[in-house]
């Protein structure tokens, strides 16, 4: 459990370093704010998904204070989730339906590390188009992260 754990908290960690670098620009690519707020609407929507909620739309059009909001909601949803698991647990099938309604089920634990994946394929895409408006994004590695950690 603890490697998931240690995910969904550099996770946080990385979804913070993203808003921060998007802040700080002096003009955010557009595109880079919508990779963000996809991130953050997929993560809602895992976790929709995991308690039969309302899902959003998952390439939503979100203020950089809307991402900070959701952000901290899934944060707060996700750390509680992943503190309460059993090692059991991560075997549990989950039964959902795709965006197109397609009915799909996963063990648990995959969709968890297809939310931490998923998150960091997006943050380099959008570490890009920072870079590519000729501004820094900050860094958001895995190894960076564990490093500022016990």
């Amino acid at each position: 459990m603890h490697h998931l754990q240690r995910l969904f908290a550099h996770l946080q960690w990385a979804d913070e370093q993203v808003l921060a670098a998007l802040r700080a620009a002096t003009s955010a690519p557009e595109g880079a704010v919508q990779l963000y707020a996809h991130v953050l609407a997929s993560e809602h929507n895992w976790l929709a998904r995991l308690a039969g909620t309302a899902q959003m739309d998952v390439v939503p059009t979100l203020s950089l204070h809307a991402c900070e909001e959701l952000a901290r909601d899934n944060h707060a949803r996700f750390g509680a989730l992943v503190a309460s698991l059993a090692s059991a647990d991560l075997d549990h099938v989950v039964a959902y339906r795709r965006r197109d309604g397609q009915a799909q089920e996963r063990r648990l634990e995959d969709i968890l590390l297809h939310v931490a994946l998923h998150a960091m394929y997006h943050r380099g895409q959008a570490a890009t188009l920072l870079r590519q408006a000729g501004e820094t994004p900050n860094v958001t590695d895995y190894i960076t992260w564990s490093g500022e950690v016990p």
